[in-house]
């Protein structure tokens, strides 16, 4: 047991204001293997005058000294980058080959591409007699996701630290070791005091009067659908802005064109990435009906040969999903799936076989799915594939539209044919023929996948006000 009981405010380590903890669970051994304390309202005002205090002078930093900033943090963060992802691994499961290539690595991708962007961009312009002026949007909050959870904070703090905005953070009480670690090294990197605070916490506690505060002028979270309700209910009386990056149940048309075997089981092999726990995780599998069969065959080959078990292990492709919260509900969604009529191909409820203890799921693929059972409206957030029979493009279109999320769609099959189809999906992404992430490209959703856009320019102005100084070039 590790304690990492202080919270970061003003450039210090801090203890709360009433003491109060919570153990972090490592979900491989259901063991307790840190302890946090527990943020509150008091210390959100502390963790937000703060920042507010900080901001008149960092926002007026020059393009040059935040230049300086990013690639100092980037350094630090280097040489804390095993640690980083060890935690990771212990603390929400990720398996060590994951958490090093990818989870971890995204802390570094985030501030590298927003020192480019920083270096190259305009924050002034000229239209007509008029001056356009970019200025940072003011002190920010931040909540944080346990599934990515550096590269949710990265992809928040590092455009934010890049334009000039001051900061709170509130990452998952589930997974924030990761957070704490992070803070750690922007301290080493020399964020000035204030610029960047840390207070752990849950939603009621930390989340909430950090949403509502009036001190703060934009909040930025990540999470379930309805949690964000709340914040932006919290946020509505201030006016602030809201940015959202919510749930979905992304659909993955495989047309008829497709390389069939090798998009049906790379995309079952890149959905049950993560455990299944990734917001843009092509869920709902959209086959032509008359190969629903070769699809299963396909799917239930490839479920079957994803080896689950401890993260740390050599040649685990799967570790556990990271609560007993979430492994229940996962349960009870893959029995509702049965219940309905679902056609269960593998896996299904219980751990898999030798695995007695920790939140191993089976790697669980259903077929002959519409889309009004449970399992392909609810954002199941595990390894549970849903293949759905289409008999033609253009109900496979409305059935990938028909749900209330939009955050990415997947289309595999011809280039310039699955460039048609994907135009037509309402959603904020669409990766054609399993196409990976773009660290440059807009990372967010429609509907009710939220609202504003993460990642490269997209994400780098969502922390920009924009101002008309008029006359300015008069003659």
């Amino acid at each position: 047991m590790t304690d990492y009981l202080k919270f970061y405010i003003n450039g210090k380590w801090v203890d709360p204001t009433t003491p109060k903890t919570l153990d972090v669970i490592n979900p491989a051994t259901e063991e307790p293997i840190a302890r946090i304390s527990m943020g509150s309202a008091d210390d959100v005002n502390k963790a937000v005058a703060a920042a507010k205090a900080a901001f008149p002078k960092y926002s007026t930093t020059s393009k040059q000294e935040r230049i300086e900033l990013l690639e100092a943090i980037i350094e630090a963060y280097k040489k804390h980058y095993p640690e980083i992802a060890a935690a990771i691994t212990s603390e929400m499961g990720a398996p060590n080959k994951l958490s090093m290539q990818a989870q971890a690595a995204m802390g570094v991708a985030h501030f590298a591409t927003n020192l480019e962007l920083l270096k190259n961009y305009e924050f002034e312009t000229d239209k007509g007699t008029s001056r356009i002026v970019r200025e940072p949007v003011g002190v920010c909050g931040f909540i944080t996701p346990w599934n990515w959870p550096i590269n949710q904070i990265a992809c928040k703090v590092a455009p934010a630290l890049a334009v000039g905005c001051t900061m709170v953070l509130k990452p998952s009480e589930v997974a924030p070791i990761n957070a704490y670690l992070f803070a750690q090294v922007l301290d080493e990197a020399g964020v000035p005091a204030g610029v960047f605070n840390l207070v752990n916490g849950d939603g009621p506690g930390v989340g909430a009067p950090l949403s509502s505060h009036p001190d703060v002028d934009m909040m930025s979270f990540t999470g379930s659908t309805r949690a964000g309700i709340l914040v932006s209910k919290a946020a509505a009386d201030t006016v602030k802005r809201v940015a959202l990056e919510l749930g979905g149940k992304s659909a993955n048309i495989v047309l008829d064109d497709a390389d069939f075997k090798k998009a049906v089981a790379g995309s079952v092999i890149g959905m049950m990435s993560n455990s299944g726990q990734s917001c843009n995780a092509p869920t709902r599998m959209l086959v032509p009906a008359k190969r629903q069969d070769e699809a299963i065959a396909i799917a239930k080959a490839a479920a079957e040969s994803i080896k689950v078990g401890d993260p740390t292990a050599e040649g685990t492709a799967m570790g556990p999903v990271v609560s007993d919260v979430q492994f229940n509900k996962i349960q009870g969604l893959i029995q509702k799936g049965i219940d309905e009529g679902a056609t269960l191909v593998t896996g299904g409820t219980g751990r898999p076989d030798g695995l007695n203890k920790g939140y191993y799921v089976r790697p669980t693929v259903f077929a002959n799915v519409s889309n009004d059972m449970t399992i392909a409206r609810e954002e199941i957030f595990g390894p549970v594939l849903s293949i759905l029979p289409y008999k033609d493009e253009e109900e496979a279109i409305a059935i990938a539209n028909d749900t209330v999320y939009g955050l990415s769609g997947y289309v595999q099959g011809e280039p310039e044919h699955a460039r048609k189809v994907a135009s037509r999906l309402r959603t904020g992404n669409v990766h054609l023929n399993l196409a990976g992430p773009d660290l440059n490209a807009p990372f967010g959703g429609y509907k009710q996948s939220g609202n504003g856009r993460e990642w490269g320019e997209f994400g780098f102005e969502e922390f920009l006000e924009v101002k008309a100084v008029l006359g300015y070039n008069a003659a």
